[in-house]
């Protein structure tokens, strides 16, 4: 298995530092808002790498943490009236719901920030005493980046080319800094923003030091492999390295892996341009697992162009994958019995394998699947015995569970059961019950019933 190293520059031979076992830490979201569909990139292609690395056989210990208290998040709970917390909690919960939606598995832990701020604290503390950071007057706490001669290894940046202009590494007090690459590690508190004891003064951590300390706490001082977006490359993981190795001496993980962008109609997600889609908006629009199967549908570090174009391609991709399993299920039930399989579809599992050992190549894995989709519609097609079919079925199963694709049949709906579902909705949407509306227009879409909001009421229609 070759895996590209953001940090080399190159694909390298994955060796595990414990044979068996892979610890892995991907960074989570900040949970202010709905997550979006440029967040469920990276959920869906590392939720993908875990699976396969199990399929592999390896013991994977997989962290993604919830940044739940930073400025956006006081920002919103400010607007709201509601206590910072009070707000993360909601869109964690929310986000589980989610990725529920596109099956991605919880992870081993999703470690909170609010949750280990002494940590936090403690790792500070060590880089002062070990002269890599230091507080001033106002209670801020700084690393000193020039502490670090490896600093910009990762994103090939280096101090000549990082001006003091640099918006990245520009905070509130920039002129008490040492020098202006200095980067925060502890913020004084401020009137209506959460804050904790520290011996530099109340306060709350910087975003960088969390995933620090958690990696470290969960995984220990050298990890395997440490994922996220390409817009974490620099700052938030070159500072994590640098507070991490002069902290430890240690690497602080051999594998940086990083997914490549999504752009909307050719153009970068944003708010400002009126292309901004969250996960539950697409979720109105199709069922989720076609996002995931869409977002899978490139190589990860390829630049994804979402449109409506590319989503109903994938659509009709993953249907033609869900009616083969269908008409294999109904095969192997009604064949008669004869010879057994003779493993003649194990070429396909050969390619799909080779795909994904080559830097985790979602997409040549897919076509490796669409061809033993081909293969077992002839073969059903030219007559299998009952053995032959279960087994080409089992096989297909096996590689779709590996990219998150959810091989149980559909449950059908009469159309009594869905008109009654739909008037369970809409007493809940007039008692302002929003929560339990879209928890039933969710589990209509998950079993192929598209809601539309109409003037003349709620329509529906079988997806």
């Amino acid at each position: 298995m070759r895996i590209y190293n953001t940090l080399s520059c190159r694909k390298d031979d994955f060796v595990p530092i414990e044979e068996g076992k892979v610890s892995m830490y991907v960074c989570g979201p900040t949970v202010y808002n709905l997550i979006h569909i440029g967040n469920a990139r990276p959920m869906i292609f590392f939720d993908t790498v875990r699976r396969y690395l199990e399929y592999k056989g390896y013991d994977v210990n997989f962290v993604s943490n919830f940044t739940d208290v930073d400025d956006k998040i006081i920002k919103k709970a400010i607007e709201e009236g509601l206590p910072s917390s009070v707000i993360s909690e909601r869109y964690i919960e929310e986000c589980k719901k989610d990725m529920e939606g596109m099956n991605i598995r919880p992870a081993t832990v999703h470690p909170k920030a609010t949750e280990e701020i002494d940590g936090m604290i403690e790792l500070i503390q060590k880089l002062i005493d070990g002269g890599h950071a230091y507080a001033v007057d106002d209670g801020t706490v700084y690393f000193r980046v020039r502490s670090f001669p490896g600093y910009g290894k990762l994103s090939g940046k280096n101090l000549h080319d990082l001006r003091s202009g640099n918006r990245t590494l520009l905070v509130t007090g920039e002129d008490q800094k040492e020098d202006p690459f200095d980067f925060v590690l502890w913020k004084p508190k401020k009137e209506g923003e959460p804050s904790w004891p520290s011996p530099w003064g109340e306060g709350r951590p910087g975003w960088h030091i969390e995933c620090s300390v958690m990696s470290q706490k969960y995984l220990g001082e050298t990890i395997d492999i440490h994922g996220g977006g390409e817009d974490l490359v620099f700052p938030h993981h070159e500072n994590e390295i640098a507070q991490s190795e002069a902290a430890t001496g240690k690497p602080l993980a051999h594998y940086w892996m990083h997914n490549a962008f999504l752009n909307i109609d050719n153009r970068k997600m944003s708010k400002s341009l009126g292309n901004f889609f969250t996960v539950r908006d697409i979720s109105e629009k199709y069922d989720l697992q076609v996002l995931r199967f869409f977002m899978l549908s490139a190589h990860y570090r390829s630049p994804l162009n979402f449109s409506d174009e590319l989503m109903n391609a994938a659509k009709n991709g993953l249907d033609r994958i869900m009616t083969c399993l269908g008409s294999l299920r109904d095969f192997a039930e009604r064949a008669e019995s004869g010879a057994a399989y003779d493993g003649a579809a194990e070429t396909f599992r050969e390619k799909f394998e080779a795909a994904m050992d080559d830097d985790f190549n979602t997409a040549d894995a897919i076509s490796a699947v669409f061809e033993l989709v081909k293969f077992a519609n002839t073969a059903m097609a030219e007559g299998m015995s009952k053995e032959q079919a279960q087994g080409v079925l089992d096989l297909l199963v096996q590689l779709c569970n590996i990219l998150g694709i959810n091989t149980e049949p559909k449950t059908e709906l009469l159309d009594e059961e869905v008109e009654a579902l739909i008037e369970e909705r809409r007493q809940a949407r007039k008692a302002k019950d929003f929560a339990k509306a879209d928890a039933i227009r969710a589990k209509l879409l998950e079993m192929g019933i598209i809601l539309e909001d109409t003037r003349e009421g709620v329509k529906w229609k079988r997806a």
